[in-house]
């Protein structure tokens, strides 16, 4: 397509028909890879007698395009422009970059910014001399400065062996740049241009320094130069001429950016040298050097800059902020505080305070657009450039760190106030003042609760000076110690009551203040009563405005009062269902990221699992949330909601777990999370690496039993030892479940940090798999008739595909699978002896993973799949493991693992009760078999080969009462003692061991993430105790094969004798335990 031609086809793409429109862009997508095309699109952005709207359309289409396509995204994705075309737009970028309108010039510094970052210095060796040639022509300067920028800021964040580059930009570039910006601040009546390159030199100087500074400017000399500049810039007052009225763009004013973009700087340097004792060796010279010139001239610097302020002018608000954070960095360092201190009652009293109190731009925001009021007081972006969030800090800080000198007089400034304010005629009143004094209250509200005599006078300062207007802060105090709950009362109704204040500013700060009242309320007979009115106002406030506090505030209620809200779960549940659908239409309209819809949407999911958590126990209930619930759920597992991917799993989990059934609609999202995984779900997981989360479980559970396993590998002693351990915890603590929820459960809240405990252990857990492979669960235990009968959908079809293909998927790292195998036991446990078909598949592909496997966590989780085989159909199993030509290798391997032991003599694997257990079962099950199925690998050594080991059987075996914290074995043989005396005693040794119950108190001395208890499992095989199920198996090879059992218990030495009957003994007792059991359920159950 010739010149002419596509800017016909441009100028159509701006046509108000929208078939025109509609042909046009056609046109453009069936020739975009033609050769040329994206060289022509150039020629017509630069051209300048084209009509400009066509050269922006053309920009646009540009842009778009080197994104989609300029270096491909996948390893073997084919290269779509060709290298002439790339070369050709490589040269002739960098000469129109600056010529071009600002309009333009910003969609070509994205494609300069796109190119730079896939080509440079690889492909594009020569960008470094162009720029350095051309910050030496005059009229070249300002597109060098601009490319300059984009080349530096890739290396921004960069680190280590990355930032390499930087040098030679730094080494090549500055001493050119040093040189333009000395002749730009002499300029005596400097244009707006100048300022637009000053800017652009501060921006590649910050990028070049932001994390490490380059060598060269360690020398004294080039460092001084560069601050000479930076102080001169920051001193000198801005031009007078050509500062907008207009706020908004007076902020945005190129000098004003030079300002900012140089406090910045500034600010950076002394955040890295401002403190010697935090500085490396090789920095302490450079750093005293910084110390000892400049950070007292930056100091005085921003005091200066800050009295504008004072005296009523102009001062950018984000330069106020960078101000005060150096201000609020300088207090604990004695040398900048004792500069500040001449100055610092001015500062404090006629700078610092002031910014603090309500001023007429807020007034303006608050009548004209209370929303918007509402979102900047709550945006913790707004923060982050706040002068009046700076002016708290450098507040709280003051009194932190320099308290003895300034609280007292900070707050008898305050007091003055109050006083003023109450001795004032109403009309006079100074509002804004107290307004700012009740914020300064608030901002001090820690050190105030914990010193006295303001501690103790709190609750009268409040009464006195905050119930009569009534703010915001009172909130920050509602977990002090009244002393006359009247008090306490007065201030949660007044809350309450601000819900249905006029103003819209004020209802959302008493939600706000709110959730500290019913965080901090003993009674909550003091809500009670009003809480349907409570939740009233709630709702008539999230139909006007989207807030995550709202929801937050709602939680807390909610939280606290458990199934007290049954009745009104379901109202909830759609009300904030309807404020999620406004939230994210809200979000879907505005893509700004920091838009309060998305924030909010995400808060009303957290609150709705919280309602379904407080009403687990009403089973009903949850089929009366699913038509509101569901349509959430099923467009939100699609890629419309991987934002929110977590909370709505979350959801899914609660309502396939505690519903009465699993209905056919909740099904159909099975689907959805199967092809989420297959599609982009799956992409988080190479990404988990380095961003792994760590959570604590909901409570410590029963400690591990340390037991050092006797080196032998009889399948039979390996059992005998592990029912052993299982025997130091009581039934209820075999399956510990998480607050109700069953499966492999891992809570939402616990994945975002949540502790409940402060006896936590820890874990280290893939995110998204994690969270997925629990509603998964849920499928398959609580409607295993249907995973096991439907065939359209094929559910263990799409199961054992995903499966399949996460655990042969050879770029997923060990913890990135782990989920699969525990999938797979969730299958076998739960579908025994009706999915003969599948073992074999899974054996297959659990075997080949393991072979490749090397962290210990996995091959614990693979063998225990094998395990499980064993249990679900022991013979059908050990024939596809012989088919496979796996067999001896397999149960090699897993006796060599469960005689593995730390240090601290605690198991190196198998370590959770539940994985104790699977293996008890499996190892039991092949017991069962016929003596010529057994695999000879798993019968073990003669009783001869035992007993030649002598007292080395003893060492891998320690009483409860023990400590082997220092990793030394215990010897319990006697020495002196000899013949059968020495052997009764040993017996008796050993029988006592094997009847003592004891828990044991210890932790493990070795710490491993690998393991934790939090993932306990609750399936079928919590019915089945294991030391019945082994003495019921070895009492049924009794009666079946006499001549076995007698060669088999032949070959136990004392140990193990001892251990198999303490094994029945406890046997017994837990069948008397267990029936008992039944009866008091029965009994129970009669009775209600």
């Amino acid at each position: 397509m010739d010149l002419h031609s596509l800017a016909v086809i441009l100028q159509a793409a701006l046509s108000p028909n929208p078939d025109e429109r509609k042909a046009a862009e056609n046109n453009l997508d069936q020739f975009q890879y033609a050769p040329q095309h994206l060289v022509r699109l150039l020629q017509i952005i630069v051209d300048n007698n084209c009509d400009m709207a066509v050269r922006q359309v053309a920009s646009i289409h540009f842009k778009n395009f080197i994104a989609k396509n300029w270096a491909p995204h996948e390893p073997n994705e084919q290269q779509k422009i060709s290298r002439s075309d790339k070369d050709m737009v490589r040269d002739h970028i960098l000469v129109f970059v600056a010529q071009v309108p600002p309009l333009l010039r910003v969609q070509l510094g994205e494609c300069l910014k796109t190119i730079i970052h896939a080509d440079y210095p690889e492909q594009w060796p020569h960008l470094l001399d162009w720029v350095k040639h051309n910050l030496q022509q005059d009229q070249q300067v300002h597109g060098a400065l601009f490319v300059l920028r984009i080349l530096s800021r890739k290396y921004e964040f960069k680190s280590d062996e990355e930032r390499t580059p930087v040098y030679r930009i730094v080494e090549e570039t500055f001493g050119h740049l040093l040189n333009i910006f000395n002749k730009l601040v002499q300029i005596a009546n400097p244009s707006l241009e100048i300022a637009d390159l000053i800017k652009l030199i501060c921006k590649i100087f910050w990028s070049s320094i932001y994390l490490e500074i380059p060598k060269q400017l360690f020398d004294p000399n080039v460092f001084n130069a560069w601050m000479v500049l930076f102080l001169n810039v920051l001193e000198r007052p801005v031009p007078p001429e050509g500062e907008p009225a207009d706020p908004e763009l007076r902020k945005s004013w190129g000098w004003w950016k030079v300002k900012k973009w140089t406090v910045h700087i500034l600010n950076r340097l002394y955040t890295r040298f401002g403190d010697l004792k935090i500085q490396n060796p090789e920095n302490k010279a450079f750093a005293q050097m910084f110390q000892k010139n400049y950070a007292g001239k930056i100091l005085e610097c921003h005091l200066n800059l800050l009295n504008r302020i004072r005296v009523g002018s102009y001062l950018p608000d984000r330069v106020t902020n960078l101000i005060l954070q150096y201000l609020s960095n300088s207090i604990s360092k004695n040398s900048m505080y004792n500069l500040l201190q001449p100055r610092l009652d001015v500062l404090l009293f006629e700078i610092v305070f002031p910014l603090m109190c309500f001023n007429d731009n807020d007034q303006k925001l608050w009548d004209e657009d209370p929303h918007e009021y509402v979102r900047k007081g709550y945006d913790i972006i707004e923060d982050l450039y706040s002068p009046r969030t700076a002016s708290m800090d450098f507040v709280s800080e003051l009194v932190r760190k320099r308290g003895k000198e300034n609280l007292q007089k900070f707050i008898q400034f305050i007091v003055g106030i109050f006083k003023r304010y109450d001795e004032t005629p109403m009309e006079y009143k100074p509002y804004r003042q107290k307004d700012g004094a009740l914020l300064a209250i608030g901002a001090l509200c820690d050190k105030l609760k914990q010193t006295e005599p303001y501690k103790s006078e709190l609750e009268h300062m409040l009464v006195q000076h905050v119930f009569p207007e009534f703010s915001s802060p009172v909130g920050q105090y509602a977990h002090i110690s009244f002393s006359d709950q009247n008090n306490f009362r007065k201030a949660l109704h007044s809350v309450v009551a601000g819900l249905r204040d006029p103003e819209l500013p004020v209802r959302v700060d008493s939600v706000f203040a709110l959730r500290s009242f019913v965080e901090a309320c003993r009674d909550l007979n003091e809500i009670r009563p009003i809480l349907p009115d409570l939740l009233d106002e709630f709702f008539k406030l999230m139909n006007e405005v989207e807030n995550e506090d709202l929801v937050f505030t709602l939680e807390t209620i909610v939280d606290k009062f458990g199934e007290e809200m049954a009745p009104y779960a379901l109202g909830l549940c759609q009300n904030l269902a309807a404020a999620f659908w406004r939230c994210m239409n809200t979000a879907e309209a505005d893509e700004e990221a920091d838009d309060p819809g998305a924030l909010a949407a995400v808060g009303c999911l957290r609150a709705i699992s919280t309602i379904l958590e407080s009403v687990s126990r009403l089973p009903h209930l949850f089929v009366q949330f699913e038509p509101t619930l569901l349509p959430i759920m099923r467009r939100m597992l699609t890629t419309d909601g991987q934002e929110v991917f977590e909370e709505v799993l979350e959801i899914v989990s609660y309502m396939t777990f505690f519903s009465p059934t699993i209905s056919l609609d909740m099904w159909s999202l099975w689907p959805l999370m199967i092809e989420a995984l297959a599609d982009w779900a799956i992409d988080f997981f190479p990404n988990m690496g380095d961003s792994l989360l760590r959570f604590e479980s909901l409570e410590k559970l029963p400690v591990k039993v340390k037991i050092i396993l006797k080196p032998a590998f009889n399948s039979l002693f390996k059992l005998l030892e592990i029912l052993n351990s299982l025997k130091e915890q009581t039934p209820s603590n075999y399956v510990v479940n998480l607050s109700g929820m069953g499966g492999l459960q891992i809570w939402g809240h616990l994945c975002q940090g949540f502790i409940v405990s402060s006896n936590t252990w820890v874990l280290t857990v893939v995110h998204f798999h994690a969270d997925i492979l629990v509603p998964l669960d849920n499928y398959i235990s609580r409607g295993t008739v249907y995973f096991l009968t439907c065939k359209e959908p094929d559910y263990q079809q799409s199961l054992w595909t995903m499966i399949s293909s996460i655990m042969a998927d050879k770029n997923l790292e060990d913890a990135d699978i782990e989920p699969a195998p525990k999938l797979i036991e969730v299958v076998f446990q739960n579908c025994k002896g009706q999915v003969d078909q599948w073992v074999e598949p899974y054996l297959r592909i659990t075997v080949d993973r393991l072979h490749r496997t090397e962290k210990s966590y996995l091959k614990c989780l693979l063998m225990q799949v094998i395990a499980d085989a064993l249990f679900y159909n022991s013979s059908l199993t050990l024939s596809i493991l012989h088919k496979l030509g796996v067999a001896t290798d397999v149960f090699n391997l897993w006796f060599q693992m469960l005689q593995q032991v730390k240090k601290s003599g605690a198991r190196a694997n198998f370590k959770r009760e539940h994985d104790k257990k699977v293996c008890c079962l499996g190892l039991t099950a092949l017991l069962a078999l016929p003596a010529d199925q057994l695999p000879a690998e798993a019968l073990g050594q003669s009783a001869k080969e035992e007993d030649a080991e002598d007292d080395d059987d003893m060492d891998g075996f320690q009483t409860d009462d023990e400590d082997d914290g220092d990793g030394s074995d215990k010897e319990m043989g006697v020495d002196a003692e000899d013949g059968d005396e020495a052997d009764s005693n040993r017996l008796q040794k050993l029988a006592a061991q094997a009847r003592a119950f004891r828990p044991n108190d210890e932790d493990d001395d070795d710490s491993d993430d690998d393991y934790s208890d939090d993932e306990e499992l609750q399936s079928p095989i919590d019915e089945v105790d294991p030391f019945i199920f082994f003495v019921d198996t070895v009492k049924a090879m009794q009666l079946s094969d006499v001549l076995r059992f007698q060669n088999l218990t032949q070959t136990l030495d004392f140990h193990y004798q001892a251990l198999a009957n303490g094994v029945a003994q406890h046997a017994d007792q837990r069948r008397v335990e267990i029936e008992k059991e039944k009866m008091e359920k029965a009994s129970a159950a009669a009775s209600s």
